[in-house]
């Protein structure tokens, strides 16, 4: 039996993005954001109002980052989605995080976040509010690092969030092989 919920935006799972960029005054903004994926083998296309402050900063440097959110940060990643820097100028700094300048963007790392996408600008839609970012490095903190040098999302722990619940999840178990569990058919 199955229960009809009619048209909700249900897609599990929605990683929790935080998307920083730096204010005309270069101070770092960032804000949560789920509704984002990877769209091409180099670029990510995020959802985002224009009226966000963070909105605003990309446009005006052309350049942000994307961390996702992990099991030890869900407080400031909530507290910089519910807080607009609109209001807010030194919200980064409220909730706690210390920021780096990206090497290969004009955007901030936020330190506490081991894992971000550093990516330029390629458009923002208008009417669908779609940022399109070309990827230019994936900057990983060492310390969530398997032996072998790839990523171990155990250590990791990234969270995702649930929006039929408005939880946010911790995602770590591996359930299967990509690639090649499909050929045991």
């Amino acid at each position: 039996m199955r229960k009809d919920f009619g048209a909700k935006p249900y897609m599990f799972p929605m990683p929790v993005l935080i998307i920083a960029a730096y204010d005309e005054n270069g101070v770092p903004n960032a804000m949560n954001a789920a509704w984002g994926s990877i769209c091409d083998m180099n670029q990510i296309a995020m959802y985002l109002s224009a009226g966000h402050k963070t909105v605003k900063n990309i446009l005006a440097q052309g350049a942000f980052t994307v961390s996702m959110a992990d099991a030890a940060n869900v407080i400031p990643a909530d507290y910089v989605g519910v807080v607009s820097g609109n209001k807010v100028p030194d919200k980064v700094e409220k909730a706690g995080w210390h920021t780096t300048k990206s090497t290969f963007v004009n955007a901030p790392l936020i330190n506490e976040l081991p894992l971000a996408l550093e990516c330029k600008l390629v458009s923002f839609d208008e009417e669908t509010e779609c940022v399109v970012g070309e990827i230019l490095n994936v900057s990983v903190d060492e310390a969530i690092l398997r032996e072998d040098g790839t990523i171990d999302i155990a250590k990791f722990r990234p969270i995702a969030y649930d929006p039929a619940n408005h939880d946010y999840v911790v995602l770590s178990e591996k359930v299967g092989n990509a690639f090649e569990d499909g050929h045991k058919l």
